[in-house]
């Protein structure tokens, strides 16, 4: 046989076999069965869910949970005048803040040593014990009182951040800078989806998302196959879904098979995986011309649907984002975030409290009767979530003394949030903050935790769901996290 060497120059042929190393083979052949292997995944997602077992079994052991739906309350709610209700503080309110509550911490509007306040004295505000569970839930939320029995409250969540762009990338990316993948991507990038017609992630507005932005539900450094999808209320669902002017659906399909041809020689050239990604997106994109559509027609949903959930098709609300969550569940959408804006309530915080709380609480009410009375709560996580709690001392604005000018600054060491379904126990309160408010007094659950436990009734340990990029493994929970086992049912 021939040298193929032959005929190059000494000097460079002594520099190829230098490179031609066992590691640098090894290299090579990993980068090319890497693009291999997401290929096969894509595959194996056109082919349906029957054809991926991870979106059937769960990750690495059996799953409770096989989609989620998580609602983001974008500014943080007044935990404290909605779901933990504090007698001592609202005894004690006007008097000055303790010092060790002020003294040397980190406020991010308060600067002068506050006074403490609590929950109003007036019905409207009062807190009820409620069905056979005895939740304490505010009267803001009469809707969600008669669910109470289906939460599973977490009363001593903490975070690291509190600024809301930081705190917010850090409660669903695990981290406090930009560039990292938000928990539905590396959902998705663990069990895959069950629709091969709809994107796996899907987002829903409403208002604007301040803060982080579009960080919050995008795949950093996953393919970008991972990242949210945004569906819009008004105009195509989905930007440029709609065959262009003078297009008919043939000619777009000759549009992707003529692009899809150009990629794959690209891919098959190169071997970069993130090509692959683009070919499955073109593909999904044309399959969504007919399933997003149908899809976004709530206004086939029966009268009684509308009326539970206070919806109105064609209008943009909170109530028709809940209605749709429910529809994309239904279609195997693996985890759709609802984010809703309106909640940093700096000022007039019990003038604005009860209009914010009203806007949420019968879509969301209605969200778990739904769910439920199709047999669907089982297996589907629903979570009410902010990006950090509000403090149990009052931020005064002006010197007006009105309680309406009273607001409560943001707060990171104690706060509330709640689970429905998949797999958390029901009528549940796990820890509980002190007297006042502001410390975690039993059980704390740090972010992190909180997180590993969203996979975990998934069917995914946090610590092997992992990515290596720039030379290290990276998850969702960093190094970080532990299981909350007092939630699981």
């Amino acid at each position: 046989m021939s040298d193929p060497f032959s005929q190059t120059p000494p000097a460079i042929r002594q520099a190829l076999l230098r490179d031609l190393t066992r590691r640098t083979f090894f290299q090579r052949a990993g980068f090319g069965l890497g693009g291999a292997a997401l290929g096969s995944m894509m595959s194996s997602d056109a082919l349906g869910a029957g054809a991926d077992p991870l979106s059937r079994l769960g990750l690495h052991h059996a799953p409770k949970a096989k989609s989620v739906i998580f609602i983001h309350m974008v500014g943080a709610p007044s935990h404290l005048d909605l779901f933990d209700f504090k007698p001592e503080l609202q005894k004690r309110s006007g008097e000055l803040c303790p010092d060790e509550f002020f003294a040397g911490k980190k406020l991010a509007f308060i600067r002068e040593q506050p006074n403490l306040q609590g929950t109003p004295a007036e019905d409207r505000f009062a807190f009820k014990r409620c069905g056979q569970s005895g939740v304490e839930i505010s009267n803001l939320l009469p809707h969600l009182q008669g669910v109470a029995d289906d939460l599973c409250f977490i009363k001593s969540l903490h975070t690291e951040q509190f600024n809301h762009a930081p705190a917010q990338l850090f409660s669903l990316t695990g981290f406090n800078r930009f560039g990292r993948p938000s928990i539905g991507s590396w959902v998705t990038y663990g069990i895959g989806s069950e629709n091969r017609n709809l994107p796996g992630f899907v987002v829903l507005i409403t208002g604007q998302v301040l803060g982080a932005g579009n960080s919050a539900w995008g795949s950093g450094f996953l393919p970008t196959v991972h990242q949210g999808v945004e569906f819009r209320s008004q105009g195509d669902p989905v930007l440029y879904l709609s065959d262009p002017n003078g297009m008919t659906r043939g000619d777009r399909r000759k549009v992707v098979d003529a692009v899809k041809d150009l990629n794959g020689m690209h891919l098959d050239d190169v071997g970069d995986p993130e090509i692959a990604t683009r070919i499955a997106q073109y593909e999904m994109a044309y399959r969504m011309q007919a399933s997003v559509p149908e899809l976004m027609e709530i206004d086939s949903e029966p009268e009684s649907i509308h009326e539970m959930y206070g919806t109105q098709p064609g209008k943009t609300s909170f109530a028709n984002n809940c209605l749709l969550a429910r529809r994309l569940v239904e279609r195997g959408v693996r985890f759709v975030q609802l984010f809703d804006q309106g909640w940093d309530h700096h000022n007039s915080v019990f003038k604005n409290l009860p209009n914010k709380a009203k806007q949420v609480d019968q879509p969301i009410a209605a969200l778990i009767k739904d769910l439920k009375q199709r047999g669907m709560l089982d297996d589907t996580l629903v979570v009410w979530n902010a990006e950090f709690g509000r403090t149990p001392m009052a931020q005064t604005n002006n010197g007006s003394g009105q309680s309406t000018a009273i607001g409560r600054d943001h707060h990171k060491e104690a706060y509330t949030v709640w689970m429905a379904g998949g797999g958390t126990k029901p009528g549940h309160i796990h820890g509980a903050s002190d007297e006042l408010g502001y410390n975690v007094a039993r059980d704390p659950v740090h972010v992190h935790d909180f997180n590993a436990t969203l996979l975990h009734l998934l069917g995914i340990d946090h610590e092997r769901l992992t990515f290596r990029y720039q030379g290290r493994q990276f998850r969702l929970t960093d190094v970080h996290g532990k299981v909350v086992d007092g939630v699981l049912a």
